[in-house]
């Protein structure tokens, strides 16, 4: 069994209901290693896309340092837009002991974030997520690729 400071778990979720249905991003990266991740779209009869793929320690460790320079375990969603027709965005870390669930409207820009009446604590989570699709787009591109460059 891991022991209690090597706990991680991290779920992003990024969704919409509209014209073309359950549009939605999601992924999950669990305590064991292994990034699930799903992103469906009925844009143009676009079908679910489901990938998974297992991590490496090092990406791990690399996850969990971007996640504290973030600084966002310090954070709280109170004063966070909530989440409304636009969408909704959800946000789930697990490190050692520490635990936090956030839960907020989509964000477009950074004029959304500027207005909001936590615009400090709001961009920290803006960037956080700017950086972890970043990072998790790539794994599933690196590892997915058809034809090697």
């Amino acid at each position: 069994m891991p022991e209690e400071k090597d706990n991680f778990y991290l779920r992003y979720y990024v969704g919409h209901k509209g014209k073309f249905g359950h549009e939605f991003l999601e992924f999950e990266i669990r305590p064991d290693g292994k990034l699930r991740y799903a992103n469906n779209s009925n844009y143009k009869n676009d079908t679910l896309i489901r990938k998974e793929v297992y991590l490496s320690k090092s990406v791990i460790a690399e996850l969990k340092r971007i996640i504290e320079d973030s600084e966002i375990m310090r954070e709280d969603d109170m004063k966070w837009p909530e989440p409304d027709r636009v969408g909704r965005q959800e946000l789930e870390v697990m490190m050692g002991n520490e635990h936090i669930a956030f839960n907020t409207s989509k964000i477009g820009c950074l004029v959304d974030v500027n207005a909001s009446s936590d615009p400090e604590g709001l961009r920290s989570f803006y960037y956080l997520v700017q950086d972890l699709k970043c990072l998790v787009f790539s794994l599933i591109g690196l590892h997915f690729k058809i034809k090697p460059i």
